[in-house]
């Protein structure tokens, strides 16, 4: 999930003292996020909770109504699909975090099966679950890599990307390909320190509640879709 990555953290060794563990990347979420907004049009998006929804929210004003925001850890990427095989004529983004796909790696199995070619898993990679304070989630060990699990469920096309410019790349291949699901993994630094190096804007809370968002969201399905999916109540 999200979390400080540049500043440096120690951990004991009996024989050395404490050992200085460098951030996981350079590349910012904000700038990887930018470059994704600049490719999505009429896109649906998907996205968890923590600090990637004020930043998505920053970054991609254009999308709003098309972000579905705050989703719970383990449901982001099955949402997405959900959406995906209903609308398969639709391009669907899964904004997903490295915590969050741990909790539930078997959706990465559900897309080896479905192989739905209108969806793009990005997952935010910083190696820690930053909503409760940041403590490491496994794929710090450098041992656990989530692209490798995908490719492993059927997955054909996930990476790990480590800079903007492949993070661009691979979002755009994805975006571009209507044969496969592709899934990227991007390390990225989200600390504030890293955020302020790199120059981006001040990150303001939104407004909305996760409530209005959903119905935000699904109003508009429903004008882009011509369909009705949440109706009048027929109490009022």
């Amino acid at each position: 999930m999200s979390g400080s990555m540049s500043t440096p953290t120690s951990s004991p060794t009996s024989n050395s003292g404490p050992v200085v563990r460098p951030p996981a990347s350079a590349m910012t979420r904000y700038s990887a996020m930018e470059a994704l907004a600049a490719l999505l049009t009429d896109e649906l998006v998907v996205l968890s909770l923590g600090g990637a929804v004020d930043e998505w929210y920053t970054a991609a004003p254009h999308l709003r109504e098309a972000s579905l925001f705050q989703q719970q850890l383990g449901c982001v990427t099955p949402q997405a699909l959900g959406l995906a095989l209903g609308l398969p004529h639709r391009r669907v983004v899964s904004l997903d975090t490295d915590g969050g796909l741990l909790f539930n790696l078997g959706v990465l199995a559900t897309l080896g099966n479905e192989q739905p070619g209108n969806l793009l898993v990005v997952v935010w990679d910083n190696e820690r679950y930053q909503s409760i304070g940041g403590p490491r989630t496994h794929t710090s060990s450098g041992t656990v890599d989530l692209a490798a699990i995908a490719r492993g469920a059927g997955v054909v096309h996930a990476s790990t990307v480590r800079d903007v410019e492949a993070f661009a790349a691979a979002c755009a291949a994805g975006l571009a390909d209507q044969a496969a699901p592709h899934v990227v993994v991007a390390k990225v630094d989200t600390s504030p320190e890293g955020h302020a190096a790199a120059g981006h804007p001040v990150v303001r809370r939104k407004h909305s509640d996760g409530r209005e968002d959903t119905y935000r969201f699904v109003r508009h399905v429903e004008a882009t879709e011509g369909v009705t999916i949440m109706g009048p109540s027929e109490h009022n």
